[in-house]
């Protein structure tokens, strides 16, 4: 029976044909270095990415913010380009370049033509392994994250899936804001930022992954040389850091109403309980009931809440996975008045999924969705450049297209309804972000089925 690719960290080297005909290639150098490839058919872009298995959930107390502070501080500088030369590699080629901090992890990325790719290395080795972090610089970026902040703060969406996290997750690392708060950036100093560059950006922690029109070896060539060029200890020998582990960690919080007083025309409203995690076997069965319950028109969330009682626009349902922690959660934006009856709503649909299960149609119209949103992504690049990072930093296992598609078609009624049983059961917690009181929240209970 075919099965995921394993990706041992004391494996050396990968070869392997993967679906649709590409090719997977992975080389583990000496120093700890992780360097993973997909050459795609037919593909006339590339995807880099350069990967830090450090996010918010890493970071010190007195620190908290540092990990994106320092993603910004990247692109601000090393002693052969300036921020401006940086912006202008990737402008006069039409590529495209930017960075994405995590809660675990951080990825600096860019797309190109595959004529590209070296210049793409390059300018992303450099800024990973050289970034001046100016004096003069951090302070102007400081301003710029308060006001990075400051905009989120603005947007209800934002504001209310950042609370609901901190709800369901507690005093979890993961629970954390990624991007700090006002008064912890306010009192960022550099040396703290210094100090958490210098503690993660190591051989041994990096991650490079390429997808789309390239050549391994060239690509593990120009990897190290740039490295080696821009002053890291190629030379010196050390094993890969070890993964995260997986096993899910309790959490303590108990649920949690929340509101946000806003003065907004519409009510932003959250419901969550605790989730999987990114390893558990039934992570299949999750996007099923997600996509059933709220993944798209034809989702019962979507057809009760909107087509049926015009008591929404916008109304869904997702799940965030991590190592050891998970999210599943249902929103939808509504008038102030509104909110009652939507959370009671929301409520009595999942407890249908978890009472009486869905049916044989919904299951298989939500797998070919599901599946179609799988090979529609993977065309491109973007996407599977950043599978690669996934599968090496947290899985430990590649999983193609042809095995994703496997695993969903292993799905069935039961499986959902039991996971359904399993989230239903669970503590409920609960926000609204508007010109909301905080009775509108009386029915968000112990769990959805109070």
């Amino acid at each position: 029976m075919p099965t995921g690719i394993s990706l041992p960290l004391d494996q050396p080297a990968l070869d392997q044909t993967i679906s649709q005909g590409a090719r997977l290639r992975r080389t583990v150098h000496p120093s700890g270095l992780r360097i993973l490839t997909e050459w795609v058919p037919g593909a006339a872009s590339t995807s880099v990415g350069f990967w830090v298995a450090v996010g918010s959930r890493d970071e010190d107390r007195i620190a908290y913010g540092s990990t994106h502070f320092l993603e910004h501080l990247l692109f601000k500088g090393t002693p052969r380009r300036s921020a401006m030369d940086i912006a202008v590699a990737f402008d006069r080629v039409g590529g495209e370049h930017n960075a994405m901090t995590a809660k675990e992890h951080t990825c600096y990325y860019a797309k190109v033509q595959d004529r590209d790719v070296d210049m793409a290395i390059e300018v992303l080795a450099d800024m990973v392994s050289s970034s001046l972090i100016d004096e003069s610089e951090f302070d102007v970026e400081r301003r710029v994250i308060l006001e990075e902040l400051a905009m989120a703060d603005d947007d209800p969406h934002d504001v209310a899936h950042e609370r609901l996290t901190e709800a369901v997750l507690g005093d979890h690392p993961l629970g954390r804001p990624i991007g700090g708060t006002p008064e912890t950036i306010e009192a960022a100093s550099r040396d703290q930022v210094v100090s958490h560059y210098q503690r993660y950006y190591r051989p041994e922690e990096l991650v490079v992954t390429v997808a789309g029109a390239l050549d391994h070896d060239r690509v593990v060539d120009q990897v190290l040389r740039a490295l080696q060029e821009y002053g890291w200890p190629l030379h010196t020998t050390s094993a890969p850091v070890p993964r995260r582990e997986t096993a899910r960690q309790d959490l303590t919080a108990s649920p949690q109403r929340r509101t946000v007083h806003r003065p907004l025309e519409q009510a932003m409203v959250v419901l969550g309980t605790p989730g999987l995690t990114q390893t558990d076997p039934r992570r299949p069965a999750a996007g099923v009931l997600a996509t059933v319950l709220g993944g798209g028109m034809s989702s019962r969330l979507f057809q009760e809440v909107r087509e049926k009682r015009g008591l929404a626009y916008s109304v869904y349902a997702y799940a965030s996975q991590y190592s050891d922690q998970g999210l599943f959660g249902m929103a939808a934006g509504t008038g102030p008045t509104h909110v009652p009856t939507v959370i009671s709503v929301m409520k009595e649909i999942f407890s249908d999924i978890a009472s009486e299960g869905i049916t044989d149609e919904e299951l298989a119209r939500t797998l070919g969705n599901l599946q179609g949103a799988t090979s529609l992504a993977l065309e491109n690049t973007d996407a599977r450049m950043v599978r690669l990072g996934r599968s090496e930093i947290h899985l430990g296992e590649f999983v193609d297209r042809d095995e994703a598609m496997r695993r969903l078609d292993q799905v069935t009624v039961a499986d959902v309804q039991a996971l359904a049983q399993e989230m239903t059961s669970q503590p409920l917690s609960g926000v609204a972000v508007g010109t909301v009181e905080e009775s509108a929240l009386e029915s968000v209970g112990q769990s959805v089925a109070d």
